[in-house]
């Protein structure tokens, strides 16, 4: 099977070489139609294909300027031009690129069939010159990339030969982490990379992928500076990305190099973290920046736990915004250190979701929750991890349920008059009914006494102080309804098990 690329801007020519290619032998492939140089280039990239059968006037850019910048880029397809002039240049500048076919229009069928089978020929020649052990370009150097194979002589011999490759040569790495986004944006990503170097000048590239690193490596050589490939990379490319994506580089020096190239730059990818904006993360450089000592407020702490308790989302919301800001004032922290501070966090969050009764215990696996915490490579990912825990905890208002309309209205006005020792008598009073009736109907709607649920509501109401605020004891027992502190620590302990001094210790 051949798999030809056709680009000429007349749609009947461009049809009528279709149909030929078709009758002439069914094994022929027509992977892509394109109506200029520009669209031809772009699908070259895309299909890689055997043979580009091109005109030479058109529109935009040219059949030649076109397969010099195929060639440029490392693809090597077989070419026939076709063109109505007959002038002498056209045709040396054609042959000069190794153009294997130069046909004049109107073709003939028998000039056209001449030269496809020419091409044919020269494809299964070059086949039988490769070592039968070798494969693709890409395949090649996924082997040395991800694989750590070192290259065999012979293989050497075929890179040097066939592509200008050398042992010894220099090669830049680029590696684009998409973190969970790499199956829905692999392919956009390789369309991106290809369009940004496109107008970068004298470099070749091949482009390969890891799902295991969930990461598009871009593998450079024949190029001139790798620090001016390093800036254009700094100031262009990464301007035009979302701050979800994270680039790193390193230049490496012959094929052993190469082989521990991902190994070196990879665990460093995460220093995307420690930068307000958009970095490149350049090894070995990194290795030399220099951290502050990573702390976050306790206040931001306190402040969670109280709105937990208060299970206002909103308020909750604020918080976790302050909490990611709080790691980028402008100073440099290791990422391992933020990551940190991140667990701590989540896991505080987890504890007073579990008291403020947001969250059954199990909902959460903490072993993988702390897996995708340590491996996180941006601050869209920290985000993300933080949103989802959130997001699985229920911050509704638990009720009772309770369908008769007096002992709703009960309901709220305990809730709003808890901490001044309302008495059933009072709230009956209230709702001109008799205690008798309200407490038969509030049992009998919620399966707790008037005094029972007072006191387990007094209780949540206590343990949210304790936790979120500093106020002393005899503070927190008289806001929660208790004269009697005393009264109000034996209460406290029969319902949880601890001396309120005990639970704040063992919670905070």
């Amino acid at each position: 099977m051949m798999r030809i690329l056709i680009v000429e801007d007349e749609i009947r020519i461009r049809e009528g070489i279709v149909k030929l290619l078709t009758k002439l032998d069914p094994s022929y492939e027509v992977v892509g139609e394109a109506i200029d140089g520009a669209q031809g280039l772009q699908m070259c990239e895309e299909t890689q294909p055997d043979l580009v059968i091109t005109d030479i006037r058109m529109p935009n850019m040219d059949g030649l300027e076109m397969l010099s910048a195929i060639y440029s880029r490392n693809m090597n397809p077989k070419a026939i031009v076709l063109s109505a002039y007959s002038e002498f240049e056209y045709a040396r500048g054609a042959m000069k690129m190794g153009v294997t076919e130069y046909l004049l229009k109107p073709v003939s069928l028998m000039e056209f069939s001449r030269a496809m089978e020419n091409v044919a020929e020269q494809i299964a020649a070059d086949k039988k010159k490769k070592p039968a052990q070798v494969g693709t370009l890409e395949q090649i150097f996924s082997d040395v990339i991800f694989r750590h194979k070192e290259v065999s002589e012979e293989t050497a011999d075929y890179l040097e030969n066939a592509y200008g490759i050398r042992p010894e040569g220099h090669f830049f790495l680029l590696c684009a982490y998409l973190g969970n986004a790499f199956e829905t944006k692999r392919e956009e990503g390789f369309k991106f990379l290809r369009h940004a170097f496109m107008g970068y000048g004298e470099l070749s590239y091949i482009l390969l992928e890891s799902a295991y690193h969930k990461s598009i490596v871009m593998l450079m050589y024949h190029y001139k500076d790798g620090h001016d490939i390093e800036r254009f990379i700094q100031y262009q490319l990464l301007q035009q990305v979302g701050s979800d994506l994270v680039v790193g580089c390193e230049e490496k020096h012959g094929f052993k190099e190469l082989s521990t190239g991902l190994v070196n730059l990879f665990p460093y990818m995460d220093w995307n973290i420690s930068f307000e904006k958009d970095i490149l993360i350049s090894y070995p450089k990194i290795t030399n920046v220099q951290t502050a000592l990573c702390i976050y407020p306790i206040e931001i702490e306190t402040a969670m736990k109280s709105a937990i308790f208060e299970k206002n989302e909103e308020k909750i919301k604020k918080v976790l915004a302050k909490f990611h800001k709080a790691f980028l004032d402008g100073r440099i922290y290791s990422p391992r250190e933020v990551k940190e501070c991140y667990v701590r966090f989540l896991w505080t969050i987890l504890e007073i979701g579990k008291e403020a009764g947001c969250r059954k215990e199990g909902q959460v696996q903490r072993q993988k929750l702390l897996d995708r915490i340590m491996n996180a490579k941006s601050h869209q990912e920290l985000n993300d991890i933080c949103d989802e825990m959130i997001s699985s905890f229920d911050f509704t208002e638990k009720s009772t349920n309770a369908s008769h309309l007096m002992v709703r209205k009960a309901e709220s006005l305990m809730k709003e008059f808890y901490n001044t020792g309302i008495t059933l008598e009072e709230i009956a009073g209230k709702l001109n009914i008799t205690p008798e009736y309200l407490g038969t109907q509030f049992h009998k709607e919620t399966g707790l006494t008037y005094s029972a649920y007072m006191k387990n509501y007094r209780m949540s109401k206590a343990k949210e102080l304790l936790i979120s605020t500093n106020l002393k004891l005899y503070e927190i027992a008289d806001q929660v309804g208790y004269q009697d502190p005393k009264y109000f620590s034996k209460v406290f302990r029969d319902n949880t098990g601890m001396l309120p001094a005990e639970y704040r210790r063992t919670i905070k």
